[in-house]
């Protein structure tokens, strides 16, 4: 599932191409949306909150979309005469006069009044990609799950919107917190809120995307997919493992040296 950084930069990309003019084709091939007429609209904006987008249109409506596990956003000039789309995986297509977007795959399509919008992000914890991110309340949301792994604490967008499995792991190994450690007991928890939101608001920014936020070569994770390779920092072989229960449980990595505890015993 894409996380924050790249659905920011789908956001950006959607608001340039749709900054042009009207909307010339407006097709949402949604069940519970399809009958809605957004010809001759105008987009103001797309904006990201964690893994969602919204859309924000010129009287006063929001469409809400959410790229789930497979969900894109292609961006393509407006052809004449205009290209079907045909494909059944199409939900979205969005035109002006010189580019179009369309949503392929998307796992949720809403269209809400724009004041509205807290009906469908509201249950959504503190936006980590936003410009002024509010990680005192992140590190608040954090503490209030105590036992819990934290881990799945990071995982939970209803503790902070926009972190995955990639920025989980990668954030935790910069911290040395292993994955299956208490909430209750991470030490700093602002200070653990604060990295996550700066390596993902990094690689959003980036010409390269990198796990790391840093975009050069060779700095793609220091912990993400390098199971059995040699830790960054110390050297020795990273895990794999799995946090929560199945069927909703989700892939980590760690270096049982540097992040001790968990599966591989007490924390000291």
């Amino acid at each position: 599932m894409p996380e924050g950084d790249v659905v920011l930069r789908t956001a950006r990309r959607l608001t340039q191409a749709l900054a042009d003019g009207p909307l010339v084709r407006a097709e949402l091939r949604w069940p519970s949306v399809a009958g809605a007429d957004l010809l001759g609209r105008r987009v103001l904006e797309t904006v990201s909150h964690g893994k969602h987008l919204l859309t924000r249109l010129d009287d006063a409506r929001t469409l809400h979309t959410h790229l789930r596990m497979e969900g894109t956003w292609q961006v393509r000039r407006t052809q004449q005469p205009p290209d079907p789309w045909r494909r059944h995986t199409v939900r979205v297509v969005l035109g002006t006069s010189t580019w179009t977007c369309v949503g392929i795959s998307l796992g949720m399509v809403d269209l809400v009044p724009t004041a509205q919008e807290g009906t469908v992000i509201g249950h959504l914890g503190p936006d980590l990609m936003a410009d002024d991110v509010d990680v005192v309340t992140a590190a608040a949301n954090l503490r209030a799950e105590g036992e819990r792994a934290i881990g799945e604490v990071l995982l939970d967008q209803r503790v902070a919107a926009g972190i995955g499995t990639v920025y989980v792991a990668e954030t935790l190994w910069l911290h040395r917190l292993n994955p299956w450690l208490p909430a209750c007991d991470v030490p700093d928890p602002e200070a653990l809120m604060s990295t996550a939101a700066r390596i993902m608001r990094r690689s959003a920014d980036a010409r390269t995307m990198s796990a790391t936020g840093d975009p050069r070569p060779g700095h793609e994770t220091n912990a993400y997919g390098r199971v059995n390779r040699e830790c960054r920092r110390c050297g020795t072989p990273i895990r794999e493992g799995r946090l929560g229960r199945p069927p909703t449980d989700r892939v980590t990595f760690w270096c049982p040296a540097c992040q001790p505890g968990g599966p591989d015993g007490p924390t000291p």
